[in-house]
């Protein structure tokens, strides 16, 4: 059966409220989920992704919170945290990653580090039982895919175009996925521009998709209240998970 990433932004509206929603998103068939830890340029992230993690920053978001929730959602649904270097940087890789172990989080998505940089990482995350996620773009150089496939773990996250989260720009990705799918057995899950519209086209040689715009367009609806919200998106996941396994 192929997966079912979801990426929500972490604490919006509060702590509890992305609890709630977690578990009910794990009943609703999302097999992974990406916490995302709200910061002030999310140079990868489209507008409705950008506009959440100002959002949760101006709810007062801190480290804390991100910790508070994990610890609740990750015993029960396999959960990496999607952020940006810097607040790894300036908390401490070694100290998030015994946070990790503590909330019993699967590794970490960091779309601003490079893979040169992250190979200086890959170690100590592997000491503290995690991943970091590679990322293969549909201009990565074949002798660079390989390279990166050979220190990929879990998943390979496939970019379906160039450009921001959400833009539904369109690329043919038929010759690099068959590239990826000849050189290694590791699950290869397509991100970027996948909703309940796009998932099967998206998803017909691929093991998994990875979807965000499409669940947090919800989050930030402000007419929407905490039950709406919750049954809006957990109403995307069942869509989008029994189109990618038709």
């Amino acid at each position: 059966m192929k997966k079912l990433v979801g990426f929500i932004t972490s604490s919006l509206p509060e702590n509890n409220f992305t609890i709630d929603l977690a578990l009910a998103m794990k009943e609703a068939g999302v097999d992974i989920l990406e916490l995302g830890i709200p910061f002030s340029d999310p140079v990868a992230d489209g507008p409705i992704i950008e506009k959440a993690s100002l959002m949760a920053l101006q709810n007062g978001f801190k480290l804390k919170d991100l910790f508070e929730v994990s610890e609740k959602i990750a015993p029960h649904i396999d959960t990496l945290w999607m952020g940006y270097m810097n607040p790894f940087y300036k908390y401490g890789m070694e100290a998030f990653l015994k946070q990790g172990v503590k909330c019993g989080i699967k590794g970490a998505i960091i779309p601003d580090l490079p893979f040169e940089e992250a190979l200086r990482y890959k170690d100590i995350f592997k000491q503290y039982n995690q991943t970091i996620i590679d990322f293969v773009a549909p201009t990565t150089p074949k002798d660079r895919i390989k390279k990166l496939i050979n220190h990929s773990e879990l998943f390979i996250y496939l970019v379906a175009y160039a450009g921001i989260t959400g833009s539904g720009a369109k690329e043919d990705l038929s010759e690099i996925i068959s590239y990826i799918k000849q050189i290694t057995n590791t699950p290869l899950y397509i991100g970027f521009g996948v909703d309940s519209h796009t998932a099967y086209e998206k998803s017909r040689d691929v093991d998994g998709v990875i979807v965000g715009s499409a669940f947090v367009k919800h989050l930030i609806d402000d007419s929407l209240n905490y039950n709406e919200k919750i049954t809006n998106i957990t109403t995307i996941a069942k869509e989008i998970k029994e189109k990618i396994n038709l």
